[in-house]
């Protein structure tokens, strides 16, 4: 399987700078900023235009709800997530509200809202780092979530702090250059 550093066609800017950065500054997320990545979310595609995605947050003054969040991590996500501003769970509503049937897009649509999410985050400076490693059944009890949703991922937002204040193997893995698969890779213009 090919990869590459290089950027093959132009794309928007934000995708050129988004980057899944564990090193974040002290510094808290101004409200507006806060409410617009929010709203580049709200305005996601999704099946039926069910909107199936519910975000629980909690920025640094709030810190019973942010230890809830904090707490369900796992200990590496822990290592450099508690430097973040603001911690995000993601959710997906399992159903449609008007008939009560499976929604087999909602995952999918919450897919579409994160990544909203996360290139207006880069749009504004900030950094989001998706996560999947955090316990889900302490969430569920912690957070008291019903059976009616899906866990997405979590994520850790905030402006972009100093490299040299990571553990070396992190911050490694911070200088290293991002890599993807060519379009060779995944886009097929024929059948298997």
């Amino acid at each position: 399987m090919q990869k590459s550093t290089q950027i093959e066609v132009q794309v928007i800017e934000e995708i050129q700078q988004r980057r899944s950065r564990r090193a974040y500054a002290d510094n808290p997320i101004e409200p507006e900023k806060l409410h617009a990545i929010f709203e580049a979310a709200r305005w996601a595609p999704s099946s039926m235009n069910e909107q199936p995605w519910t975000y629980i947050y909690a920025t640094k003054n709030q810190p019973e709800l942010w230890e809830k969040l904090f707490g369900v991590l796992n200990d590496g996500n822990k290592t450099w997530a508690g430097n973040a501003a603001l911690l995000i769970l993601s959710l997906a509503r399992k159903k449609f509200r008007g008939n009560d049937q499976p929604n087999g897009s909602a995952k999918y649509d919450l897919g579409g809202a994160n990544a909203f999410l996360s290139l207006q985050a880069t749009h504004l400076g900030l950094n989001v780092h998706q996560m999947g490693g955090y316990d889900r059944l302490k969430a569920k009890e912690v957070l008291n979530i019903s059976d009616a949703y899906e866990f997405g991922v979590m994520m850790a937002v905030g402006y972009p702090g100093d490299i040299e204040s990571l553990p070396e193997g992190l911050r490694q893995r911070e200088l290293a250059p991002r890599e993807r698969y060519v379009q060779q890779e995944f886009a097929m213009n024929k059948s298997f």
